[in-house]
């Protein structure tokens, strides 16, 4: 399989995403694009990576990470390897060559906790890439004007995955303290302390 390495250009929402965001991977070396739609968690953790924000607990892809390297290993890489039905599919690759499926999302959180070379297929790029009629020379990591609509765009989605109450939960606090409701945000603080406190005694 012929692979592109890419980087992440930056990450964007606009109203027209119902709260999804728009990741864009540029190619190395290259003019091509491409952006895949995710979601709220998996930008939050590619963000705070990104910015060097460690959090006070560790996030799922911060879990992932500890127990690959309490298992002796590392991720070498990711791969958005395949474009099915306007859904991507990706892979990581350990350190001992292991390759896992993934969703392109959680593939590249946890790559970027590892500085690990993000890749497309060069039959992903053909089908889902572009050329940006007018390259604003974007620098890497930096965030998206939130006037280029990309969600409006027919832009390929990958699998969706259903958060579980303790993650729903932390970013219904993110919202809330974005929008300042204080009051929503206290509340739901104590209910993840709550539920944190539960976890530990069971």
């Amino acid at each position: 399989m012929e692979k592109i390495q890419v980087e992440i250009l930056g990450i964007s929402t606009s109203p027209a995403s119902n709260g999804a965001y728009a990741l864009v991977l540029k190619e190395s070396g290259g003019s091509r694009r491409i952006p895949i739609i995710i979601g709220g968690f998996e930008a939050q953790a590619i963000a705070l990576e990104m910015e060097g924000i460690t959090p006070p607990r560790p996030l799922t892809h911060d879990l992932v990470k500890n127990m690959l390297e309490a298992l002796n290993t590392r991720v070498s890489e990711a791969c958005i390897a395949e474009l099915k039905d306007g859904i991507f599919f990706a892979t990581i690759t350990l350190s001992d060559d292991q390759e896992i499926d993934s969703r392109p999302s959680d593939a590249i959180a946890i790559a970027v906790r590892y500085a690990a070379p993000i890749f497309v297929s060069e039959s992903v790029m053909k089908e889902a890439g572009f050329i940006p009629e007018d390259d604003d020379n974007l620098e890497e990591g930096d965030e998206l004007d939130e006037e280029e609509d990309l969600a409006s765009q027919q832009v390929p989605k990958e699998p969706p995955r259903k958060l579980t109450k303790l993650e729903q939960l932390e970013v219904d606090l993110d919202s809330a303290i974005k929008s300042e409701d204080y009051e929503k945000a206290a509340k739901l603080r104590d209910d993840i302390k709550k539920m944190t406190a539960d976890t530990r005694v069971n």
